[in-house]
């Protein structure tokens, strides 16, 4: 199937690693001029240096923390391509968890701050230039939390709740001009956050790092029908769909890529 890639312009954050990185790998692949962007320049050279083998890639440092760094990583991009086609916004973290009540504004904040609002800048960034060339594809990257939630993950379910309704209400705003927006909701994916999740089980458990992958599958993933995690390259293809020209009417929808993990409808 020809996705209509070739010579489109991406940008994908957290593309250092995971799923960011295999969705840079596969869009590059298709003939797409391809951005990744993260906060660590030795991470972004290494991630550039494996995927350069796929297409072109190009790698902005900037910490999307901070509004100035959104704009410069913008400008940037802009000036080397004229114009942004598709954005993926794959950056994120775990942040704050525990016990509801004992977590601090602060560590709320740091997990809103990363995961809701990089999301909210990084499409106000490049969305205006999809508007003026009546073409855009967003695609905002979720959670299975934001629909079956974890009380030990709250700030992290909270946020990615907010992506859901944040890329319908950008979908509703913007696809008159052309610009689809839609989400994927991963599920436990063999990443470097669940990495460290599953290594810091393991040492508290003192089991090895396969045995903490099971019993997590076993007491706090039993839905998982496949029974365990998921490949980045599983949730990349459904992005890659959703950044074509095949995904023309579908608008503000979310995808779950989650191995059954969500278990109502």
């Amino acid at each position: 199937m020809d996705l209509g890639l070739k010579g489109k312009v991406a940008v994908i954050t957290g593309g250092d690693s995971g799923i960011g990185k295999a969705t840079a790998k596969l869009l590059a692949h298709e003939g797409a001029k391809v951005t990744i962007i993260d906060k660590t320049s030795k991470s972004l050279h290494l991630a550039a240096e494996d995927l350069k083998k796929s297409g072109e890639i190009f790698t902005v440092q900037a910490d999307l923390t901070k509004p100035e760094e959104v704009e410069a990583a913008k400008n940037q991009i802009i000036e080397r391509f004229g114009t942004v086609d598709i954005l993926v916004h794959a950056a994120g973290i775990t942040g704050a968890t525990g016990d509801f009540l004992e977590l601090s504004d602060q560590e709320w904040y740091e997990t809103i701050e990363v995961d809701l609002m990089t999301t909210v800048r990084t499409c106000r960034a490049f969305i205006g230039a999809m508007r003026k060339a009546g073409w855009g594809r967003v695609i905002l990257i979720s959670s299975e939390d934001a629909l079956q939630p974890y009380p030990q993950e709250i700030p992290y379910c909270a946020c990615k709740a907010a992506v859901l309704n944040l890329a319908k209400n950008l979908s509703k705003a913007y696809a008159k001009d052309g610009v689809l927006v839609n989400a994927v909701s991963p599920a436990y994916i063999a990443t470097p956050m669940t990495d460290a999740m599953m290594e810091k089980r393991s040492k508290q458990m003192g089991v090895s790092f396969n045995e903490a992958i099971n019993s997590f599958l076993d007491e706090q993933r039993p839905h998982i029908e496949l029974k365990r995690r998921g490949k980045p390259e599983e949730v990349a293809a459904v992005i890659a769909f959703l950044c074509s020209e095949q995904s023309s009417f579908v608008v503000g929808s979310n995808y779950r890529v989650d191995g059954g993990s969500v278990a109502s409808l």
